[in-house]
């Protein structure tokens, strides 16, 4: 199923933009189109520039945890633009089945986005287009709201783009995590981090403890790089 987003996006950053950026931005979303992802077609589109199932066993690994969790409302829609091919994506759940230490029951949940593998396509609201869609597939999903973890890091989503479309932060983890959310019922239960968040980390307090999951292909890779600078210059235990 493939639809275009630009209108929705083009509602919520008008005010934003003078003229003639506005009519860069709408050549820009006339360039582009969201698709969704399905275990019928991830394998020929690929995730997060991973193409080769051959080739990369972290693929297939995504894949097949895709194809269990699609069952219980995982989504993937990807940007694919008639001149840069593939250049975003955004990844979202109801919140019962996050992976993610919440309690976000009732509130489609935003795993991870990214757009621009090429710096040109960055700034051009693909990630407005993304998230726009997300928040009216949870409102025709009768859901409660938008929710998605942030924080100034690597791998992560900042504030940003999710404070100018107006969600807000309703709960806070160490050292610099937020829960931000989009309410559509304002008496709705703010999601929240997991109260034994904290308490759960005592059993790692040793060492270096890596948590990793086939959600995210990079951590073959990432992980590897991890546990050897872990071993090789800081003599940690692994």
């Amino acid at each position: 199923m493939a639809f275009y987003a630009g209108i929705h996006a083009l509602e919520l950053i008008t005010w934003k933009l003078g003229a003639w950026h506005l009519g860069r931005m709408v050549k820009y979303m006339n360039d582009m189109k969201i698709i969704d992802l399905t275990p019928e077609n991830i394998a020929d589109y690929g995730v997060c520039g991973y193409k080769d199932i051959k080739k990369h066993p972290e693929l297939r690994r995504k894949i097949d945890w895709f194809n269990t969790f699609y069952k219980k409302g995982l989504r993937i829609k990807i940007v694919i633009t008639e001149k840069g091919s593939y250049q975003g994506m955004l990844e979202y759940i109801p919140g019962k089945y996050a992976h993610r230490p919440v309690e976000a029951d009732g509130y489609m949940f935003i795993h991870c986005i990214w757009v621009g593998f090429l710096k040109e396509f960055k700034g051009r609201g693909y990630a407005t287009a993304l998230i726009q869609a997300c928040i009216n597939e949870a409102k025709n999903e009768n859901m409660k709201g938008v929710a998605v973890v942030t924080r100034k890091g690597s791998f992560m989503a900042k504030d940003d783009i999710f404070l100018k479309l107006g969600f807000e932060v309703v709960d806070t983890a160490e050292p610099d995590f937020h829960l931000m959310v989009m309410k559509f019922d304002s008496g709705a239960e703010n999601p929240r981090f997991k109260a034994d968040l904290q308490k759960n980390l005592e059993k790692y307090k040793k060492g270096l403890t890596i948590l990793r999951s086939p959600q995210c292909p990079y951590t073959e890779k990432n992980v590897n790089a991890i546990v050897k600078s872990a071993r090789d210059v800081f003599q940690l235990e692994t």
